[in-house]
């Protein structure tokens, strides 16, 4: 009796529908990286513009600018809350500085308002680190009466096309001089 060996093996086919799944998944997988940077690389503009939030509502309840006469009975006082005045400038001074890289600010830059106890010195916010975005704080109305905001704001350009993204905070004062904070941020092209 004659024995047939068969050879066993891949077939071409069997060989191109593995290199196809494989170049499939490798497509999936750089997309799926792509979206994990960006994502963290957002994450900067969405913490830095909540501590904002949070500074601007901690500076509103600091007493600021009251008497300091002794007040008679049944007399009262100016109001002593106030938020901070605008920024004179953003950080870093131009968009051309964050388009596609990270951008290292200096205390300075932070501290230019310092004098005249307005913007980011009011607010005393900082960044050390490296930053991906463009930062800005500004003032609407007299900063201590009814309907008075501010809008905290970063915008980006991670990809270097010269299309920036744009995160914002925002904060009013209500008819009984509470500073409500806005329950979301807006987010506008975020992984632009």
């Amino acid at each position: 009796m004659a024995r047939r060996h068969r050879r066993h093996g891949f077939t071409l086919i069997e060989l191109m529908m593995v290199v196809a799944i494989v170049g499939i998944l490798a497509v999936l997988a750089t997309y799926g990286v792509r979206k994990y940077i960006a994502n963290a690389k957002t994450a900067e503009a969405r913490n830095a513009l909540g501590i904002m939030s949070m500074d601007a509502a901690a500076a509103y309840e600091r007493e600021s600018g009251g008497t300091t006469t002794v007040l008679g009975l049944a007399k009262t006082a100016a109001a002593s809350k106030k938020l901070c005045a605008s920024a004179t400038t953003t950080v870093p001074g131009s968009a051309g500085a964050i388009q596609g890289r990270k951008y290292q600010s200096t205390a300075k830059e932070w501290s230019v308002d310092g004098p005249a106890s307005a913007g980011f010195a009011c607010l005393k916010f900082t960044m050390d680190a490296p930053q991906y975005y463009m930062y800005s704080y500004a003032l609407t109305g007299s900063g201590n009466a009814t309907g008075a905001s501010f809008t905290a704001a970063a915008q980006g350009d991670l990809d270097g096309n010269g299309v920036l993204s744009l995160f914002q905070m925002t904060g009013a004062i209500n008819g009984s001089y509470v500073l409500n904070l806005a329950p979301n941020m807006l987010e506008v092209r975020p992984d632009e």
